[in-house]
């Protein structure tokens, strides 16, 4: 006798040889095609294992739902706790509940907190992190994005690298090419750059942006030149002490993040370097602490509680037609940088 109590949409697609996003809009959605013989396939297998569709736990994922799942990397980093801001003031605004998560840039935490957001039938995920450079996280992640979002959710990615949902794209390409453009219009010529990992795709468009800009004006930036440490102040600490052991100094440093950069200069001051007078270090994203830094610092200043209010409303919205927002921000040229030859 077949347990008519314990069925479940993943035993229907694995019986039915499809993903679970596919067999959820098999039995969620009526007027979905797909080829041919799969819809048979799945209804036969859902009727085998006597598997019924939760009317109720739908319910829950779509406009009755009043909690939104906010996944973040770090609320302890500005960058996100602004953003997260922006977003948390929309959804005051509507009478919704936000339930944050942190994932420390771990990909395996990033699916498990999906995972669970979605088993809660929040009415909309919003991932506020980078993607990472994993196929197969990659995947996972599409998979148990398409299947939310089938049964009724909405998703939206404050970052390219997604396939399913809303998108909030952050031109990081397009402001490291201004910030480079400024820098050596400035006066500069030799640079170090303090990166994060280059799994994470931000940092990867970020110092792409930063070597097109500077090959714009005909100078390399070197594979040396490019130290990889945490996206924290931690790592622009260790960047600017590794720096500052090197033989011929750049005359600017230039930190993925603000907060790295702002790690640099603490470095930097505290064992005897005058910022910028002995070197120039430069930011980008735009944390309210980059102008309270001594000195100011120089930064592609991004409109963080923008980003986080647009993602918020976009959430919102049904998942189809899918919207996708561009955003930049402006340059800030301040005390942190100056003309070397000066």
């Amino acid at each position: 006798m077949v347990d008519r109590t314990a069925a479940r949409l993943q035993d229907v697609a694995e019986r039915a040889g499809v993903s679970l996003a596919t067999a959820s809009r098999m039995l969620g959605d009526p007027t979905y095609g797909g080829r041919a013989g799969l819809r048979e396939r799945v209804m036969a297998a859902a009727e085998a294992l006597g598997y019924r569709p939760n009317p109720h736990a739908r319910a829950l994922a779509t406009s009755t739902s009043s909690n939104v799942g906010l996944v973040v990397h770090d609320v302890r980093d500005a960058y996100f706790a602004h953003l997260s801001g922006g977003a948390i003031g929309v959804a005051e605004r509507h009478d919704l509940l936000v339930s944050m998560v942190c994932t420390y840039r771990d990909p395996h935490r990033e699916l498990e907190y999906v995972e669970r957001l979605a088993a809660q039938r929040v009415r909309a995920i919003i991932l506020t992190g980078t993607s990472f450079r994993d196929r197969s996280h990659a995947a996972q992640m599409t998979e148990r994005l398409e299947a939310y979002q089938a049964a009724g959710g909405s998703v939206v990615s404050v970052s390219r690298g997604r396939s399913v949902g809303h998108m909030v794209e952050i031109d990081n390409v397009g402001g490291m090419r201004q910030l480079a453009h400024a820098l050596v219009e400035q006066g500069h010529e030799s640079f170090a750059m303090i990166a994060g990992s280059s799994r994470l795709l931000t940092v990867q468009d970020r110092v792409k942006g930063f070597k097109l800009g500077l090959k714009d004006h005909g100078i390399e930036l070197g594979h040396d030149d490019i130290l990889t440490t945490e996206m924290s102040r931690e790592g622009g600490v260790a960047g600017a002490e590794l720096i500052s052991h090197r033989r011929r100094r750049p005359t600017c440093i230039v930190g993925v993040a603000d907060v790295v950069a702002i790690g640099a200069i603490s470095w930097l001051h505290a064992h005897g370097f005058d910022v910028p007078g002995d070197i120039s270090v430069a930011g980008f994203g735009g944390i309210p602490a980059a102008i309270d830094s001594v000195p100011p610092l120089t930064t592609f200043e991004l409109p963080l509680e923008h980003i986080g209010q647009t993602a918020m409303e976009l959430a919102l919205r049904p998942p189809s037609p899918r919207h996708m927002v561009e955003m930049t921000g402006e340059l800030r040229m301040r005390e942190s940088t100056r003309d070397p030859r000066s």
